[in-house]
């Protein structure tokens, strides 16, 4: 069985608040509804969420007068409990016989030609056929080359959602073929009141640390980091006297297989802390770590403005490779050697 064979539950997640009146407008549209539509925009604002509640939609049988699904007929019973046939969901895993999931960097081509074959059968339901592919900017060349096949020759009644959080690095054979379809990052009040409603602690902190995407922002609070973000931030704070290896070690304390994504939640930490670094140096003011204005300033003060430029350049693609290294703990130690070099 492959990621394109299963759909799993529950697949569908809430839809946040802030994305129901752009759900209605885009249901509203249902009868001119494209073959293909990239929903994208920053990560951790429901792109994934919208895009199933789409599909979900889209396989209703009684569709309600606004376009949305009605929860009560036979498909939205299928998928309520994820056995929908004509539904497909093609993320980066893969599943194994006995239905082990193991996460995969990238989306396989397997799957994609798995997807291909699904796409070429007969409705079960007779309504429609429904694929979800996210994230689609996580899918290397051969992969989005057999998904053009479907593109290019779409079977009747057959909807390709893709969601992305970098469009841009979607091939241009893929994006040309796509309506568009944005999600921006939802208004702070928003994101704010509905943290506080997911019982998040200091909920503006938090949206702050996330970037302004509230879901990133629930994630940070679920996963008790605070402490462990305050620790890396309080050696940054103090180039001079950080210790490269030490703060570096801290990543092992996690188990063997937390330690990549310790590492990336690292790196996350580096990119929001360069970024306000350089609006500071910039006479902007932090966003991401406003409870450490004071000390952002002064280092601001002490850094040329082209090293940390090319500094924060080399963390994004550090950022796109995080899966790859088969020691993070030395990669964070050579990222935070680099860090303590700008302020020589």
């Amino acid at each position: 069985m492959s990621e394109a064979e299963d759909v799993g539950a529950p697949a569908f997640p809430a839809l946040p608040p802030w994305l129901h009146e752009p759900a209605r407008e885009a249901l509203a549209l249902r009868a001119r509804w494209p073959h293909a539509l990239l929903v994208h925009g920053p990560e951790g604002v429901g792109k994934r969420a919208l895009a199933l509640h789409f599909a979900r939609a889209l396989l209703c049988e009684t569709p309600r007068s606004d376009g949305s699904a009605c929860g009560t007929c036979p498909s939205c019973h299928y998928v309520a409990v994820g056995q929908h046939p004509d539904l497909r969901l093609v993320e980066p895993f893969d599943v194994d016989e006995e239905g082990n999931v193991t996460p995969t960097e990238v989306i396989k081509i397997d799957a994609m030609r798995n997807l291909t074959q699904w796409s070429q059968r007969t409705s079960h339901r007779g309504i429609a056929k429904v694929a979800v592919i996210v994230p689609a900017d996580r899918m290397h060349a051969p992969t989005a080359n057999a998904l053009l096949k479907t593109l290019e020759e779409p079977p009747a009644a057959t909807y390709l959602l893709l969601v992305a959080h970098q469009a841009g690095r979607l091939l241009p054979t893929i994006a040309s073929r796509c309506q568009r379809h944005t999600v921006p990052l939802p208004q702070r009040e928003a994101a704010i009141a509905w943290l506080a409603s997911q019982r998040v602690a200091n909920p503006e902190q938090m949206l702050a640390q996330a970037g302004g995407a509230p879901l990133i922002a629930a994630e940070i609070a679920q996963r008790g980091l605070e402490s462990e973000r305050n620790a890396w931030l309080d050696a940054l704070c103090n180039p001079r006297t950080l210790s490269p290896v030490a703060l570096a070690a801290r990543i092992e304390l996690a188990g063997r297989d937390q330690r990549r994504e310790r590492l990336a939640t690292a790196v996350d930490w580096l990119v929001a802390w360069t970024a306000d670094l350089a609006r500071v140096r910039a006479g902007g003011a932090a966003s991401r770590s406003p409870e450490r204005g004071a000390a952002l300033a002064v280092l601001a003060s002490q850094v040329a403005r082209l090293p940390l430029f090319r500094y924060h350049r080399s963390l994004l693609e550090q950022r796109t490779l995080v899966g790859h290294p088969l020691q993070p703990r030395l990669v964070a130690e050579a990222l935070l050697i680099d860090y303590r070099a700008l302020f020589r």
